[in-house]
């Protein structure tokens, strides 16, 4: 039980409100996007690979039974809805179960969504730095009825960085896939 209230304190503590933006100043993003992991193709990549494009990032996992499969169904959506806007942009899934989520795990599971989605994974350690990086929680839970008896307990904001990899701003999960394509069409006609 105090697990759980432990739990429910840090999600509210990390949750965007509504979908609004995390405070920053006008000149410096709240944080960056620093990751170095694994793609679903075997290929190793940093935020620099994505450089000049715009980048939606979601963390989950792929044994994840709703919110993953929701959120990635949504940045399908979004992507589609801009037309080619969408050039600009790069969707990207960071796993938080590197354990289960192998490349060859990712490659199956992310284009099921949409082939422009990168799948990112890497080890514990990386994923770890990363996390710490994106200012996202993520915790093991066990769980009987689960693969492998475990479930992920994670962060579920979808991420917006601009072409410098600076934070912009953040939807909560369930945030319509037109309210979140219209937000970033908008920023990106600026």
């Amino acid at each position: 039980m105090a697990g759980g209230a432990a739990l429910a304190f840090v999600w509210l503590l990390l949750r965007p409100d509504g979908g609004a933006d995390l405070a920053r100043s006008e000149t410096e993003p709240a944080f960056r996007a620093e990751f170095e992991l694994t793609d679903h193709t075997g290929m190793v990549r940093t935020q620099d690979d994505f450089a000049g494009r715009w980048m939606l990032v979601f963390f989950g996992f792929a044994n994840c039974p709703d919110v993953c499969p929701t959120t990635l169904s949504e940045v399908a959506a979004v992507m589609e809805g801009l037309g080619s806007d969408a050039e600009r942009v790069q969707p990207l899934f960071i796993s938080i179960d590197p354990e289960r989520d192998t490349p060859q795990a990712l490659a199956d599971f992310v284009p099921r969504f949409d082939a422009r989605i990168i799948g990112l994974t890497g080890t514990p350690d990386q994923i770890a730095k990363t996390s710490e990086s994106f200012k996202i929680f993520y915790q093991k839970a066990e769980e009987a009825a689960a693969p492998d008896g475990y479930t992920m307990s994670h962060s579920s904001q979808l991420f917006l960085f601009d072409p410098g990899a600076g934070y912009v701003a953040s939807w909560s999960y369930g945030t319509p896939a037109e309210d979140i394509r219209a937000d970033l069409q908008e920023r990106i006609d600026r």
